[in-house]
């Protein structure tokens, strides 16, 4: 049984949702008003999961999750709205630990909540299996326990693979696929690369289209690279990333004889989107799988895997996120599993990886 905890300021939200809950065998559900009554709920009903709606009174969500990830960390699952703010405050949300978030559907609630209680099942079903990153606000919930007693210092347990280098010339490309759990890891696979890496990157991270924008703005503030959203035909370039438009897909193609990453219409053979796999099969299209190193983290299903397997088999080089770290080790477990990782890395090496490779 999983138990739920729906925190939303907003009564027909709660029926709602505590609705979706309450209709499957598997879940006890409870409900909270506000933040407040959140952090009550923490020790008196243990939440296996919560769903935690960004804009509330008292104490909005934002202030809930750090107090949470502090006291008790627990999955947590944001209910977010489309709009540019629900988008921004969604991304810090998951910098501070969540685990997922649901978009909540536009006009009335009611009237969509078919696909969206679908979308949020799955969700909370995942975030319940997650591993939370541990790292996030440790010295605080050791300090909580401990007091300002020495801080215990953290071991180092991830399988890995040595990376061996590519050739040294020629273009190529880099190409990431990421879904539950990925723009905390994005952020620790692109800060630490230097602005002169030197091949492009290209990343598919399934979210809607009203996130990647901000989501790219976020990571260009971050990064000595340039990252930036693709919404129409790009160049790529050098100590750049590009990062897939949400519901629509990211593709390799040549113009001029230039590497080029286009928006393309999501295509209803490949699940997810912007899709992985599309994204590593039209990449082939153009470079010989030896110029190609791809990277999977964090996310359900398995969108990818097949794809950079086909990279790996052909001379080309593939890393995966080790089960130690990856939130959900949906996507790189499958790579791992089909034989097609060429290194297994916990997310705070991969970038020391790549460059590795890429040399």
């Amino acid at each position: 049984m999983i138990r739920v905890l729906v925190v939303d300021d907003s009564a027909l939200v709660r029926k709602l949702l505590s609705g979706v809950f309450k209709g499957e065998p598997d879940f006890e559900v409870q409900v909270a008003r506000n933040g407040l009554e959140a952090l009550e709920q923490l020790t008196a009903f243990k939440p296996d999961v919560i769903t935690l709606d960004v804009h509330m009174p008292d104490m909005d969500g934002l202030a809930c999750l750090d107090r949470i990830m502090v006291e008790r960390p627990c999955p947590v699952v944001m209910v977010s709205s489309l709009t540019e703010d629900g988008a921004e405050a969604t991304l810090e949300a998951l910098r501070l630990g969540a685990v997922d978030f649901a978009a909540k559907p536009g006009g009335a609630v009611s009237l969509k909540m078919d696909a969206f209680g679908r979308e949020l099942l799955a969700k909370v079903r995942a975030a319940a299996g997650a591993k939370l990153r541990l790292a996030t606000r440790l010295r605080e919930r050791v300090r909580r326990q401990i007091g300002d007693r020495l801080l215990p210092e953290r071991a180092a347990a991830a399988h890995r693979v040595a990376p061996k280098p590519l050739a040294p010339s020629g273009e190529g490309l880099v190409l990431v696929g990421t879904s539950t759990g990925g723009p905390p890891a994005l952020e620790a696979l692109l800060a630490p690369l230097a602005a002169g890496f030197r091949w492009p990157i290209v990343i598919a991270q399934h979210m809607p289209k009203s996130f990647t924008g901000a989501l790219a703005r976020r990571l260009d503030g971050l990064c000595a690279i340039s990252v930036v959203e693709v919404t129409g035909p790009t160049i790529l370039e050098p100590g750049c990333a590009y990062i897939g438009r949400g519901e629509a897909d990211v593709i390799i193609s040549r113009r001029a004889g230039m590497l080029t990453a286009m928006a393309a219409p999501a295509r209803a053979d490949y699940p997810w989107h912007p899709s992985t796999d599309r994204l590593v099969r039209s990449a082939l299209e153009h470079l010989p799988a030896s110029r190609i190193v791809g990277v999977l983290m964090t996310g359900m299903g398995d969108d990818g895997a097949q794809a950079m397997t086909l990279v790996h088999e052909n001379g080309g080089r593939t890393i995966a996120e080790a089960q130690e770290t990856a939130i959900v080790w949906g996507m790189p477990g499958e790579l791992v599993k089909a034989n097609g990782a060429t290194a297994i890395l916990p997310v705070h090496e991969i970038a020391d990886g790549l460059q590795k490779m890429v040399g």
